[in-house]
């Protein structure tokens, strides 16, 4: 179990602008990760030192958009105001954590502009609508094209979270190494508040 990324959503029409701020403010570029047919939305993504990364997203004008989880889990957060979405596990067996949740894993894939395919299992996106303040677990089958790789030279070093403890307590069977990063702050709104990264040109924190 091990932090895979963290998601930043916005609107469409914003998304050009979103990562170009976001990857000044890092000092590292993104690159375009393609679209989610299933998810109805498209991503940018930015690898991390650790194997990590950053990935903004978009709901698009799509049917999809409406019906999958992510896809309506993006576009709420969007009509929010944007920001951050969520904060997502790896792991090597999801069916650990399908038999705990209940509930069977939903595929995923996404084609990149070049044409390469990534493809994963993904589940408790429900979970983070309900409670924003847990992540959501995938497992990468396209593990020698997953977005962390090559890895970056910026480094996220923590995670702000405002909820309940307690909530993520029952959600993380093994926190594994992922609970150093986590912080809990007072906020307005719940989940992932604020997220800090070591770069080179010093600490950067993007709420």
């Amino acid at each position: 179990m091990r932090l895979d990324h963290v998601s930043y959503a916005c609107h469409s029409g914003e998304l050009a602008e979103v990562v170009q701020r976001i990857g000044s403010d890092l000092g590292a570029p993104f690159v375009d990760g393609g679209i989610h047919p299933s998810f109805g939305t498209r991503n940018f993504t930015l690898p991390l030192a650790g194997g990590c990364y950053v990935e903004v997203v978009a709901a698009l004008d799509h049917p999809a958009a409406e019906k999958a989880p992510f896809g309506r889990a993006v576009r709420h957060r969007a009509d929010e105001g944007g920001g951050w979405l969520s904060w997502v596990i790896a792991v090597d067996d999801i069916a650990p954590i399908e038999a705990r949740l209940g509930r069977a894993a939903a595929p995923g894939h996404r084609v990149r502009p070049d044409g390469s395919e990534l493809l994963w299992k993904q589940i408790g996106v429900l979970d983070v609508m309900e409670d924003p303040e847990v992540p959501f677990f995938v497992e990468w089958e396209s593990t020698d094209l997953h977005p962390g790789n090559p890895r970056g030279l910026v480094e996220l070093t923590g995670i702000e979270l405002n909820g309940d403890p307690e909530r993520l307590a029952a959600v993380l069977s093994s926190d594994g190494d992922v609970l150093r990063h986590i912080t809990w702050v007072d906020d307005d709104d719940r989940g992932v508040v604020a997220c800090t990264f070591n770069t080179p040109r010093g600490i950067v924190r993007i709420d």
